[in-house]
């Protein structure tokens, strides 16, 4: 192994991953000790395997608390949406895994198609700091985005405030309108979430390495293993 690349992410013999327990779909379960559990930590033992070193995983409550602690040295990867805000201080490999995101809208909504959304007057329900957030804040011209601390918080502030819009995961929303007979969700998607491996933009042999592993895992059909290990429905291996 490339001793510049150990240095960069286990100079220690540990690589510590951090781990957004906020994706549902990434951290499934917990095990005996309470630790996360699900295909993003199965990926993290995956590239310490092949860094021959020891896995720490290094959880999070969302993904924006772990991309904010990008080069404080809490973690040397870290397994979250690859996004533009985020690139700016991490460098992220090609995505491993792929999200549908879309919209869920309230009974009786005249709102039919996901072009209808974004217009005066229309308030969107999302979770603060997740992946699609960032894009709708980039992407929302003229309809208000009314943020959540959680994903639960998002649907609370939809059903309770009467909301016109529910932005979120598919898989999630699909349970969401299970709560509310009626609301219904928008065929399509406005973006998928991809799922990728970051480390800080200082880690320059680093991000080789991890890109690498990144391929390999997809190829090798090690990716599309662990969705099924875990029994995932709704994640699918990035093109």
């Amino acid at each position: 192994m490339n001793q510049e690349i150990l240095a960069q992410l286990a100079p220690d013999g540990v690589l510590r991953a951090g781990i957004n327990l906020g994706n549902f779909l990434l951290v499934t379960g917990r095990g005996p000790a309470g630790e996360p559990q699900g295909v993003s930590p199965d990926m993290a033992a995956f590239i310490a395997g092949k860094l021959g070193v020891k896995l720490e995983l290094v959880p999070y409550p969302r993904p924006a608390a772990l991309a904010d602690d990008a080069g404080s040295g809490k973690w040397a990867i870290g397994l979250i949406g690859a996004e533009p805000q985020r690139a700016e201080t991490i460098a992220f490999t090609d995505a491993y895994a792929e999200i549908e995101a879309t919209y869920l809208v309230p009974p009786g909504s005249p709102i039919t198609g996901l072009a209808q959304v974004d217009q005066a007057g229309h308030r969107i329900a999302v979770a603060g700091g997740a992946a699609y957030d960032l894009w709708l804040d980039r992407n929302i011209k003229a309809a208000e985005l009314i943020r959540g601390p959680s994903i639960d918080a998002a649907f609370e502030m939809f059903r309770d405030r009467k909301l016109e819009v529910l932005a979120g995961l598919r898989p999630r929303l699909i349970d969401d309108a299970a709560a509310i007979p009626g609301s219904r969700i928008l065929e399509g998607r406005f973006m998928s979430v991809q799922q990728a491996v970051g480390t800080p933009r200082a880690n320059v042999a680093a991000a080789a390495f991890l890109a690498e592993c990144v391929l390999e895992a997809k190829a090798s059909g090690l990716v599309a293993e662990l969705i099924a290990k875990h029994g995932v429905q709704g994640l699918s291996v990035a093109k």
